[in-house]
């Protein structure tokens, strides 16, 4: 009686023990499907090509300060943030000089990356590896472009928006993104900004557009 109780415990065990592995090789199969069904789905269509020129930009970097250009490190890029600079007429290079001014006048934190003026120039006040103060909580993991206007509408003219769609593109390949990783600030914090863009939602789609075509137009391949 012994030896059969003995047995059939031991029989018990072994079929217990091959139900916990066969649930366990269920479980394991289920989560990896899972991931791979996530990834499938969620994949962003991240263009094939890439704007291998960089386009013409003036570098003229903001000094050193905690107002403008605090010199943290920027990790890793996952947006590209567009904005306007709110006061119609003003070059690029009269943004760039008011974001160095904050280290004298202490009146706010601010400043970009980049900032596309009426004719079309680009300068740029911080370099890409280094936050700006622009886009509020995604400071830490964006690059941003302010663009510059003529009027109160806050419609960037064609030589501003030809540029900004230039630089944007470079910067999609550059950071292996793709277009829906285009925001405006108004996405992140329901600033009007830019205007124009939050006040046209099929013009914001359009850019986002012309920046696709662009890089397909005038991209070159990428390696698999």
């Amino acid at each position: 009686m012994f030896i059969k109780d003995n047995r059939e415990r031991f029989l018990e065990y072994r079929n217990n023990k091959k139900l916990i592995g066969l649930v366990t090789v269920v479980l394991v199969i289920l989560v990896i499907g899972g991931f791979l069904f996530f990834k499938m789905f969620n994949k962003k269509n991240i263009p094939d090509k890439v704007i291998g020129d960089r386009p013409p930009i003036q570098v003229v970097l903001l000094n050193p300060n905690p107002y403008s250009r605090p010199q943290i490190p920027l990790k890793k890029v996952n947006g590209i943030v567009i904005h306007y600079t709110a006061n119609p007429g003003t070059s690029a290079i009269k943004n760039r000089d008011y974001f160095n001014g904050l280290q004298y006048s202490k009146k706010t934190k601010a400043s970009s990356h980049f900032i596309v003026g009426l004719e079309g120039e680009i300068v740029q006040c911080i370099p890409c590896k280094e936050i700006s103060y622009a886009s509020n909580s995604r400071n830490k993991d964006t690059i941003s472009i302010e663009c510059c206007i003529e009027d109160n509408t806050g419609k960037f003219n064609k030589k501003t928006y030809k540029s900004v769609v230039q630089l944007t593109a470079w910067l999609v390949g550059r950071y292996k993104l793709s277009c829906e990783d285009i925001i405006r600030h108004y996405d992140i914090t329901g600033k009007i900004c830019p205007k124009y863009f939050v006040e046209h939602p099929k013009a914001w789609e359009k850019f986002k557009n012309d920046v696709q075509e662009y890089i397909d137009k005038n991209g070159v391949k990428t390696a698999e």
